[in-house]
């Protein structure tokens, strides 16, 4: 790996989920040998039924396992979609009782809503779930529990920090956050509206250059088009990334690694810690979980020993409590 130092309606959710979290496109669909990682799901699927996923048509990356009758339901921070398999893999093994396990990866502040709303709708289907887990930055969960008091407990489990991601070789020679400045970088952005990670990029604008770095990326360039924001989840920054559309996007670091441990064309410019956001991330469970007991056995696995490993695999840091 090359380091280089809603208000959301469902009905809006629906039509775009796929349009624009698959991002599939005429090039895509014409380099899907050549290229079989740019679209997602980029993680093993469940076994055990007809296997029926095509590339950018019928294909849902970030709703997982057992729709069907769940014995645990989670609502995950969708920047952790490349842990879930490993991860409900070995805790249904260090607990053989449940067996079928639901998780959802969306951006934290769709899960709230869907919590609210009482659904999700993706195109034709409607899933009616409660959590019994939902999991997001520490200060998210601190902030909600205040304000609905949703939450039984809460658990610190990871940490993580921000990184830029760019094409292979960096053939746009970015180095630092200031050259997202530049007018002839094309800047894919998370969401502020809806993706918790956009508040922390923001805040290393701010550190790297300033209010007026800040304002040239995120409204001077947004303007022009030539920063653009994800529509749903910054799943969306490699697919652009890799289709050409766009040439660097702030992102977690686990997602820049992620994409080059799967062969993906993709590097990462590392950001000096002067410049850096780190944040907690909080697992809570829910005061009205279904499966309380479940509930109970997943926060207490996401802190043991096995659980802290997988997140290590995928280049997660510890939790400070």
């Amino acid at each position: 790996m090359k380091i280089k130092k809603l208000n959301l309606i469902p009905v809006y959710l629906s039509a775009i989920f796929f349009s624009c979290l698959i991002l599939v496109s005429p090039a895509m669909a014409q380099n899907h040998t050549e290229q079989p990682h740019i679209s997602p799901p980029w993680t093993q699927p469940p076994q055990n039924g007809k296997y029926f996923t095509i590339k950018g048509i019928d294909n849902v990356p970030d709703l997982h396992g057992d729709v069907n009758n769940p014995q645990l339901v989670v609502f995950f921070a969708g920047n952790q979609f490349m842990v879930i398999h490993d991860l409900i893999k070995s805790f249904k093994a260090a607990n053989p009782k449940y067996k079928r396990v639901f998780v959802e990866t969306l951006p934290p502040g769709i899960l709230a809503q869907q919590i609210e709303q009482g659904a999700l709708v993706v195109g034709n289907m409607r899933i009616s779930l409660k959590p019994d887990i939902y999991t997001a930055g520490k200060g998210r969960i601190h902030a909600m529990q205040q304000k609905k008091h949703w939450f039984r407990r809460t658990e610190n489990y990871a940490r993580n920090r921000l990184a830029l991601m760019v094409y292979k070789d960096n053939p746009d020679h970015i180095h630092t956050l200031k050259d997202l400045a530049k007018n002839n970088i094309r800047v894919t952005m998370p969401n502020p509206k809806w993706e918790g990670i956009a508040k922390h990029i923001e805040k290393a604008y701010v550190k790297a250059g300033g209010q007026q770095l800040l304002h040239q990326i995120m409204v001077v360039k947004r303007d022009r088009g030539t920063t653009m924001l994800t529509r749903i989840h910054h799943r969306q920054t490699p697919i652009r990334i890799m289709e050409k559309t766009a040439d660097v996007g702030p992102v977690w670091y686990t997602e820049a690694y992620f994409q080059n441990m799967i062969g993906n064309p993709i590097d990462m410019i590392t950001i000096p810690d002067r410049e850096n956001v780190y944040v907690t991330y909080a697992a809570a469970s829910m005061k009205n979980a279904p499966h309380p007991k479940a509930a109970k056995a997943f926060l207490h696995f996401l802190k043991s020993k096995k659980g802290q490993q997988i997140y290590q695999k995928y280049r997660f840091l510890s939790p400070k409590n």
